[in-house]
């Protein structure tokens, strides 16, 4: 890999001969698991500047029209998240001279609060091509990590490591983005099309975003009424943000009211579930409705292979395909290619379907085949959810081979969650796109269609709990790293699965010291497992006030779903203890407060909200000691069984985790994220 340093340039094609499609991630680690920011990108001409304000990509505008530019989003590593880029260099627009890649924190925030600042580039193989690492960012709130610039028709990159004071607004304006002050700019049907809505997309800068007052949704304009419920776009004046071009349409929230006689009546779907009979069936149909719908859905189908390596370009799909093999041919579940400028992307496809596992054997003889055929990719597609540093399957690839094949991994979470965020959140093309994205997520949910996630705790769950409880469970038992390791996938599709609902970014908190060995780091926790018999999580929910943390007690049995809040800088201890009782107005009565004080671990005074709503008095601490907060904890029993039965323990997690969101976290200060992706509902 190229070690870069600041100021210093390089050729892509020195590097790699692959670098049509590149993949750049951005990641920084912060003491308290909280410090974030957030990239942006910005294609500018040869002057400097953007041809239009559609050249500034970032959190409401992550993808370009043509592909070339798509902002993936952050992605869980063993040292926290990254944010990932993907960049098809091929399908830059010609006029085009450079590629600027930033990153911006919020109001106050600086990046002399982060800690080991990196760029990665990876090629189309996801092989690491170059890195390089800011080491004193200055107390500055947006920075330029680097760019991408043409030199006699060839890409380099540039290390570039500058800062900017005045943050996201001041890189905006540097390079000609305009920043709209007016706030009369509101959403017109395009005349040339029913189903897409001409308007402009919510963006705030970090600094506006404080001073944004409420303001009341403008008009919802509805589309065909044949597919009405994939149309209703609506949009609301906002002072002070760049403005993008176009309106996307999503789903309303509440669905429409049925015109069935009775609730009997069962809804006509396209992709039907229930008359699945065996694993084959459900592996058929699942790998079949996928990849139709990401041949006919551009956004979708491009959201599911840009970070594959995959270039922007007609894309078609196939099942049921028959390789020669010598004397036994094989035939993957799919294949997926994707044509650009005469040349072709292709990928193997290879599913399971309910809760079966991957089989190496079979990954490593497409591994094989696609090798020999020049293919660019294998991509497995299970319940499972894949960790860094414990693959799935073990297949080895001949780096010798001119070739390189990726090894990729998508969970039917995953599929399931990006569905989820372009129709509920994010917006797609047009109202047909919206309802088949719609029917696909029906049919994953479906109890038939055996996609539904990660759905066991493994062999060794049902073991280690006896051990807890017999008190035997010993240091060093690999059957307590294979439950810890159980138990980060579990967390890993809670994040998926909470933020597709919200449309906020949720990620799970990793304490580790940053280039911890996901395998040592492990072995540490199922150790810590053995000795206070717990599991510890942590999720950040872009927006909320505090760290959600997660704790399952294995010897009581019990499940505690907490948020710390910091105690405000001003004011009294009695008015913040009135005060957050009337926010909590709506929680659940079992809902435990307790006092967090200055120096102290073990917490100060607690009470039901039942109990402190009569007498808010009750949680100040009787020595005048000092409040830094409080804690807000939810508890209950904890599932037995391994997997999603009724008393499943991966069931009463996700129940947990989504009453405590529910019912608590969304009555606090920033329960919503104000920088939020989603477009504001009539």
């Amino acid at each position: 890999m190229h070690e870069m340093v600041k100021g210093g340039n390089v050729g892509l094609a020195s590097l790699s001969e692959d670098i049509g499609s590149v993949l750049m991630s951005l990641s920084w680690g912060s003491p308290t698991g909280e410090g974030d920011a957030d990239v942006s990108v910005l294609l500018l001409t040869g002057d400097g500047k953007v041809r239009s304000d559609g050249d500034f990509y970032f959190y409401n505008n992550p993808v370009a029209a043509d592909g070339s530019v798509q902002l993936l989003g952050k992605a869980p590593t063993a040292d926290g998240s990254e944010d990932r880029i993907t960049f098809d260099l091929t399908a830059i627009p010609a006029g085009v001279e450079q590629i600027v890649v930033a990153a911006s924190r919020y109001e106050s925030a600086r990046f002399s609060e982060l800690q080991d600042l990196r760029l990665t580039l990876a090629d189309g193989s996801g092989e690491s091509l170059l890195r390089f690492s800011i080491d004193d960012p200055g107390e500055v709130s947006a920075l330029l990590f680097g760019e991408f610039y043409r030199r006699g028709g060839d890409w380099k990159f540039r290390a570039i490591g500058q800062g900017y004071e005045s943050g996201l607004a001041g890189v905006a304006t540097d390079f000609g983005v305009d920043i709209d002050d007016d706030a009369d700019v509101e959403a017109a049907p395009d005349a040339e099309s029913e189903s897409e809505v001409e308007g402009a997309t919510e963006v705030r800068t970090a600094e506006a975003v404080a001073a944004i007052p409420a303001q009341p949704p403008s008009p919802a304009v509805e589309s065909v009424p044949e597919v009405s419920e994939a149309s209703e776009v609506a949009t609301a004046a906002r002072p002070a943000r760049p403005r993008t071009a176009k309106k996307k349409v999503t789903l309303p929230k509440v669905a429409k009211k049925s015109l069935a006689e009775n609730d009997s009546w069962r809804r006509a779907r396209l992709f039907p579930a229930s008359a699945l009979k065996s694993d084959h069936e459900r592996e058929t149909r699942a790998t079949s409705v996928l990849l139709s719908v990401m041949a006919q859905v551009p956004e979708f189908g491009r959201r599911l292979t840009a970070a594959f390596g995959a270039p922007v370009g007609r894309m078609e799909t196939f099942t049921e395909v028959t390789l020669p093999n010598g004397e036994s041919p094989r035939r993957p579940d799919g294949v997926i290619r994707v044509e650009r400028a005469g040349k072709l992307w292709t990928a193997l496809v290879e599913t399971k379907t309910n809760g079966n596992p991957l089989k190496p054997d079979q990954v490593q003889a497409y591994a094989d085949i696609a090798a020999r055929r020049g293919y660019e990719a294998v991509i497995t597609l299970s319940n499972d959810v894949e960790l860094e540093g414990s693959p799935l399957v073990e297949v080895k690839l001949d780096g010798r081979r001119k070739n390189k094949v990726a090894l990729w991994h998508l969970s039917w979470a995953e599929v399931a969650h990006q569905a989820q965020m372009l129709i509920r959140h994010e917006g797609v093309g047009n109202a047909a796109h919206a309802w088949l994205l719609q029917e696909l997520l029906h049919y994953l949910q479906h109890e038939n269609s055996g996609c539904h996630g990660f759905q066991n705790m493994g062999r060794s769950w049902v073991p280690v709990r006896n051990a807890i409880d017999a008190e035997t469970l010993c240091q060093g038992d690999p059957r307590a790293v294979e439950v810890v390791e159980s138990w980060e996938r579990l967390v890993r599709q809670v994040c998926l699965r909470l933020g597709g609902e919200l449309g906020e970014k949720v990620l799970p908190v990793q304490r580790a010291k940053r280039g911890t060995d996901p395998a040592s780091r492990r072995a540490a926790l199922a150790d810590r497992l053995c000795v206070d018999g717990r599991l510890d999580a942590e999720l950040r929910i872009e927006g909320t006030p505090g760290v959600l943390a997660l704790c399952a007690d294995l010897r009581t049995g019990k499940l505690r779903t907490s948020i710390e809040i910091a105690a405000p800088d001003q004011g009294y201890p009695l008015s913040w203890a009135k005060r957050l009782i009337r926010r909590l107005a709506e929680a659940p009565a079992d809902l435990h407060v307790e006092a967090v004080l200055e120096g102290q671990t073990g917490g100060g005074p607690r009470g039901t909200l039942e109990r402190l709503r009569p007498e808010p008095a009750d949680i100040l601490p009787k020595n005048g000691a000092q409040i830094t907060g409080f804690r807000l904890s939810l508890f209950r029993g904890m599932g037995n069984t391994r997997g999603t039965a009724e008393s499943g323990f991966i069931r009463s997690v996700d129940e947990s985790v989504d009453r405590f969101h529910a019912s608590v976290v969304v009555h606090l200060d920033g329960g919503r994220s104000t920088r939020s992706r989603r477009p504001v509902e009539a």
